[in-house]
């Protein structure tokens, strides 16, 4: 049975790296890394900046891989989610059949948390589904969630009140945005929120060096965020960010 491990590496501070997620880097003899193409090679580069802060002796595989793209355009999402999925499981399968030696330990380098708004867990739950054998192990790691409340020296949650975190293209859904943790949002959808009684507390490439924060009112700063959002994205070629949204009481 092969054993794999899913590590949570937190957003991007290699110095957030649990003690729990450097004993499993070090127990791993194998490391699949998917990369998204130009632009975004900087995710491969940051992984393998880890590697080497915390296995320089080496002793290890590095399997890198071009990531199947998904159909950005497409109307029905959810479809072209769940079309990109079984490509990344064919895919998966094949690499734990023809990478993965009987003394191998694999293993992921996931962004953030594994448990939040990472597919990986899904994709191999569609792997197994294809017959191949898996021995898991998933390793927490701090989320961009987490480094968001604590660069902008803010509780998640309030006394007595729910915390909602969802995507942006779910945030136009809502009748009202009281306390709403928002990732995945590559349109602003902020920006069309015309409340004024809502706070934003916004970072971009949390835990990294070009980490970016913003806070204020939404009605007086979303237009800042807007700009600084496409100069970086243009900058860069990509843009990580989340924000939460709270209403003043």
């Amino acid at each position: 049975m092969k054993t794999l491990l899913l590590i949570g590496i937190g957003p991007g501070d290699p110095r957030q790296v649990t003690v729990e997620a450097v004993e499993a880097l070090r127990r791993a003899t194998l490391f699949f890394v998917l990369d998204k193409g130009a632009g975004k090679d900087e995710l491969v580069h940051l992984r393998k900046a880890i590697l080497e802060r915390y296995r320089p002796e080496g002793g290890y595989r590095l399997v890198q891989v071009a990531d199947p793209k998904r159909d950005a355009q497409a109307p029905d999402y959810l479809g072209a989610v769940h079309d990109w999925h079984r490509q990344r499981a064919a895919l998966y399968a094949q690499l734990l059949e023809t990478e993965m030696g009987a003394e191998d330990i694999g293993a992921f380098l996931l962004w953030g948390e594994p448990g939040l708004y990472d597919s990986t867990l899904r994709i191999l739950d569609l792997v197994r589904e294809r017959g191949v054998a898996l021995r898991l192990q998933v390793i927490p790691g701090i989320s961009s969630v987490q480094a968001l409340a604590a660069r902008h020296q803010v509780p998640l949650n309030r006394i007595g009140e729910p915390l909602l975190v969802l995507p942006g293209r779910r945030l136009a859904e809502l009748q009202q945005v009281d306390n709403v943790v928002v990732m995945l949002d590559g349109q602003g959808a902020f920006a069309a929120l015309q409340d004024p009684g809502l706070m934003i507390y916004w970072g971009a490439y949390l835990g990294t060096e070009d980490e970016v924060l913003i806070a204020g009112p939404l009605q007086a700063v979303k237009a800042q965020i807007l700009e600084v959002r496409e100069r970086e994205r243009a900058r860069k070629g990509w843009i990580m960010d989340t924000y939460l949204l709270r209403r003043e009481v």
